[in-house]
């Protein structure tokens, strides 16, 4: 197929601009629509989660059209980066790093023997349920007798913590320069998440966990709140600290280079 002169300008001109895109909105080389992107997935549950029943209803879009929209294709049709992270057929066949190591210790140091070793992948939604999954069958509980008249079970840890570090891992760690998954280690006395890429755009090494908030992954972000595991942007570590306040663990301790973001969540004492 010969190109025109004209179309040849457009094509390099969309490539120049696509450079000046998040990540996660670039189109990634290689892919394609037919092969790479799970159809049903996307319509059966990203559709339903981001576009009311009413809008649905009246607008007559194809499939491709609103691949394009939500920004898992380009406008020509080409998976995005994001596209391969929410409703990719193997995500990890582009993006190796693009899955969460579990790791649970019988002890206080990675040295000790090791209980149980996961690795957990998948598109979005099948990512985010099994990470879920993961940390509630990890969970223990003691039981309270003395704090009020009826016994009550206390987690070792409040899972709405855990779940708002771990999906912040997912939505704001890098993809780009590195191979390298998100982990989670859980020790005996505590839990270390761990993810690939330090603070973002108006976050900082200085500022981080004061309130500043931005998105390396803004599709990716859009993504994880219609599907219900975001409810508000820039609530995470907030809800991070109540939860544990609340269960009577200690605050999370970070810890934020410019190549990483970890943290560490104490067990109750």
């Amino acid at each position: 197929m010969v190109l025109s002169e004209a179309e040849d300008e457009r094509r390099l001109n969309e490539r120049r601009r696509s450079l000046d895109l998040p990540f996660d909105a670039r189109p990634a080389s290689g892919a394609s629509l037919a092969d790479d992107l799970d159809r049903a997935l996307f319509v059966e549950t990203i559709v339903p989660s981001l576009v009311p029943p009413d809008v649905l209803a009246v607008n007559g879009r194809t499939i491709e059209q609103r691949l394009s929209a939500l920004r898992m294709t380009t406008v020509d049709g080409v998976p995005t980066n994001a596209g391969l992270l929410t409703t990719g057929v193997d995500p990890l066949s582009f993006l190796p790093g693009a899955y969460v190591q579990f790791l649970r210790v019988d002890g206080t140091e990675i040295t000790d023997p090791i209980i149980d070793e996961k690795r957990l992948d998948g598109p979005l939604p099948d990512l985010l349920r099994r990470v879920d999954e993961m940390l509630v069958l990890n969970l223990r509980s003691s039981v309270d007798i003395t704090s009020a008249s009826r016994e009550r079970r206390v987690p070792d840890y409040p899972i709405a913590a855990l779940q708002q570090v771990a999906r912040n891992a997912v939505m704001h760690r890098s993809y780009e320069n590195t191979n390298a998954p998100i982990r989670i280690t859980w020790y005996a006395d505590r839990v270390e998440i761990s993810n690939p890429g330090g603070p973002y755009g108006a976050v900082t090494t200085d500022n981080f966990g004061q309130g500043h908030t931005d998105y390396r992954n803004p599709t990716l972000a859009e993504m994880m709140r219609g599907l219900g595991y975001v409810q508000r942007f820039g609530a995470g570590i907030p809800i991070t600290h109540k939860a544990l306040a609340d269960n009577g663990n200690p605050p999370p301790e970070f810890q934020v280079t410019p190549t990483h973001v970890g943290v560490t969540v104490r067990s109750r004492a």
